[in-house]
């Protein structure tokens, strides 16, 4: 691809975004100033009106941001018009309260309903029309992958769904050696580096470096590590830093008082909610109501989980730990629907006001299957060094069919690049993957 198009492509989401935030913000100023400013108590003046529309944009750029509102031709167009949606119907929920609060009553919700349809209509329009223009001037890269073992397989079926950006057109096997690779990969776009041995590995980055060659990698477990290092100098010496001992006192008691915080609300929202739900299990078979199972949490500390039971009565009586799988015929009619919506989860809020969990951690897992998935995979002990939640950066970025040691990689980003903010857009990614769940969501890869 033309190295000239690709530095004007932040350029052009700048002024995308630009595009997508002004029409949104006109339509709240004509909804605010037609609808809103001479209602309330005491009419704002000039600067009021600015401030409050100012707001409105930014809360609009933070949740378009969450969602990933503005990635045009990273997401395919229904996850877009899906994320935009959410991000913009969270948006004006959050300014009817705001002007509700202003003009000290609940004012007339219609106009705001009004504003959240043109809104959806807007983003729609806007989607379609910027990623035809994104596709018109980015076509799909050709690309060739090294790889040396069968995970290469896995990946590129997953990046062969997104033929509108990439053409995996050729492979070659890590054995034909440095010198046909380098010969090879010089006719694409771009090169896709899977699991080869790492001296090859880092010849092939320097050689892709030098000749501003695209590089995708798949990485290792240690590249993951790495990537939350921080940097210090000795001397004249650069070294990366790895304490590797999971979060900092001050970060588990910040993380400590949010999750206390948000479970303390969400018990009180929830309560009436888990009532239908228990009567619903009660109803159908008359069984128990609740089901506890031991998992493991930080520093492999045992604790038993709590779920409503979604499965028939003594549905591992036979004492083997399996999986869940969709077609499961262990499930009841009552626990497909609460599964399918994940208010099966909800009694784990008790495990977090407990202290057992956090509302953000990588999910808890049964100490039998934790033993098996260190036979293949060592380092799947590693997700430990935090405590397990209710929901989890590879439950909000994973798919239906993501593999462990995916999940695995994905649960150490997390710890590997943890802060309070990473929490707070998991929680509203979380929010996302309930309303719109998908089994092929894509991923915002660039």
């Amino acid at each position: 691809m033309n190295n000239k198009k690709e530095q004007y492509k932040r350029l052009i989401s700048f002024f995308s975004a630009i595009i997508i935030l002004t029409l949104t913000t006109a339509t709240f100023g004509y909804v605010w100033y037609n609808y809103y400013a001479g209602d309330i108590i005491l009419p704002f003046y000039r600067k009021g009106n600015w401030l409050l529309v100012a707001i409105y944009t930014i809360l609009t750029l933070l949740f378009f941001k969450v969602y990933g509102g503005f990635k045009i031709g990273y997401f395919k167009k229904a996850d877009m018009i899906y994320s935009q949606s959410l991000a913009i119907v969270c948006v004006n929920a959050v300014s009817y309260l705001q002007i509700s609060l202003i003009g000290r009553h609940f004012m007339n919700l219609m106009p705001m309903l009004m504003m959240t349809m043109l809104d959806i209509a807007i983003i729609i329009s806007w989607t379609l029309i910027m990623t035809a223009l994104h596709l018109r001037i980015y076509p799909p890269r050709n690309l060739i992958i090294v790889y040396g073992s069968r995970q290469a397989e896995n990946l590129v079926s997953k990046m062969s769904n997104r033929i509108d950006k990439y053409i995996i057109s050729a492979s070659i096997k890590e054995e034909e050696g440095l010198e046909a690779i380098k010969e090879r990969i010089t006719d694409y776009d771009g090169v896709i580096i899977c699991d080869i041995s790492p001296d090859l590995r880092n010849d092939i980055l320097k050689f892709c470096f030098e000749n501003s060659i695209r590089t995708y990698i798949s990485p290792k477990i240690s590249d993951i590590m790495l990537r939350g290092a921080e940097e210090i100098n000795l001397f004249d010496t650069p070294l990366l830093l790895n304490r590797n001992y999971g979060l900092t006192f001050e970060q588990r008691l910040f993380k400590r008082i949010l999750d206390i915080a948000l479970s303390v609300v969400g018990f009180i929202v929830a309560l009436p909610i888990m009532l239908i739900v228990a009567l619903a299990i009660k109803l159908y078979d008359g069984g128990p109501v609740f089901y506890k199972q031991k998992r493991l949490t930080i520093n492999g500390k045992e604790f038993y989980v709590y779920k409503f039971r979604s499965m028939i009565i003594d549905a591992e009586k036979d004492g083997v730990a399996r999986l869940a799988c969709d077609d499961d015929d262990r499930i009841t009619p009552v626990g497909a629907f609460i599964r399918k919506v994940r208010l099966d989860e909800l009694p784990q809020i008790i495990n977090i006001i407990k202290g057992d969990m956090s509302v953000v951690g990588p999910r808890p897992e049964r100490p039998e299957l934790t033993e098996q998935y260190k036979k293949d995979m060592p380092e799947f002990e590693f997700r430990l060094k935090v405590k397990a939640g209710l929901t989890g950066y590879a439950q909000v970025v994973g798919v239906y069919d993501t593999t462990p040691y995916d999940k695995l990689k994905m649960d150490l980003m997390y710890i590997q690049n943890y802060s309070l903010l990473l929490d707070l857009r998991i929680i509203l990614m979380t929010l996302k993957t309930v309303i719109f769940p998908s089994k092929n969501n894509s991923s915002n890869q660039k």
